[in-house]
């Protein structure tokens, strides 16, 4: 039991700091003069992956691989299947397929990257440099599309960084509210992976499990709220953008940052399993966007059941 409450206190520190740091950011960048597209595209997009990247680098310092990989593999996978299918379920998705073509096909290449860096079994510092330059190009490429190219998708960067309401106004608000969202995060990762941990000894499961479920389910909070807030407002490629860009950064930064800083072994689970599963719904993601250029309440059910059956297969057949 109490390993559960720190499950839930870990979840809402997490929650609350990656908020107050996304705001603080968002304020710096306004009184900086970086422009709504930039600010939407980096600090809303990557910034709702802070919880991840706090996690996962706090569980490779710590020698917790398999919580530092399978966070983001399961994080990338309730993204696609648990927050875009209860948004579809709100209201129907449509999409312009310009304007998500270029982080659609992002996120499967960067998937088949992965698959191919960990073919090995294991992300070497090698690994970890080549993800990061993937991200790199990514972000170049991002910026110069949207900002010299006359890309659709930069009003959906610009609309990212205005679905957040709220952010100080003032010098002091600004650095206030910066660290406190990482002091938040650093001790919401703490808390949380003493509670994972415990419920894996507890239960008699591996810690990749628990990384792949409860933690990723955990630290993809921020996107949820950003993703369900747009569902509402009928603004479909924000809660479509916001799950792309984070599942871009997720894959090519924080196991990028997470490798380059401790070589992480992938444990034999993810590999026969998981890396699969968030390969194929990368692929039905972008099938999806390109053949109804919607998702519709029908196909956000299918997703949502098919976390439902992702999770009862986590806990019974590939529990180990």
């Amino acid at each position: 039991m109490l390993n559960v409450l720190y499950i839930g206190l870990g979840v809402l520190l997490l929650t609350c700091g990656g908020e107050a740091l996304i705001r603080g950011a968002l304020a710096a960048a306004q009184r900086l003069g970086v422009s709504p597209l930039l600010s939407g595209l980096l600090i809303v997009g990557f910034g709702t992956s802070a919880p991840e990247l706090v996690v996962s680098v706090d569980a490779a310092l710590n020698a917790r691989p398999d919580i530092a990989v399978g966070n983001v593999v399961g994080s990338n996978i309730g993204n696609i299947l648990l927050v875009l299918g209860l948004c579809a379920l709100i209201t129907p998705l449509a999409v312009k397929p310009l304007a998500l073509r270029r982080d659609a096909v992002t996120v499967l290449a960067a998937s088949i990257l992965f698959l191919v860096l960990v073919g090995g079994s294991a992300l070497a510092r090698f690994d970890a440099a080549i993800l990061l330059l993937a991200l790199l190009a990514y972000l170049v490429w991002a910026y110069r599309t949207e900002r010299f190219g006359g890309a659709p998708s930069g009003a959906l960067h610009e609309a990212e960084a205005q679905e957040l309401t709220a952010i100080p106004g003032s010098v002091f608000g600004t650095v206030a509210a910066s660290v406190l969202g990482l002091a938040l995060l650093i001790l919401g990762s703490r808390v949380l992976l003493t509670g994972a941990v415990g419920i894996a000894e507890a239960f008699g499961v591996s810690e990749a499990v628990i990384g792949l479920t409860l933690v990723a389910v955990g630290t993809s909070l921020p996107e949820l709220s950003i993703s369900v807030i747009a569902a509402f407002r009928r603004h479909a490629d924000v809660a479509i953008g916001n799950i792309l860009g984070s599942n871009i950064f997720n894959l090519l930064g924080i196991l990028g940052i997470s490798a380059l800083l401790q070589p992480l072994p992938v444990h034999a689970r993810i590999l026969q399993f998981d890396q699969w599963v968030m390969l194929a719904v990368s692929l039905l993601l972008l099938v999806f966007l390109y053949t109804g250029r919607r998702l519709s309440r029908i196909e956000g059910g299918l997703l949502v059941l098919g976390y439902g059956a992702y999770l009862g297969l986590s806990f019974t057949v590939f529990s180990a």
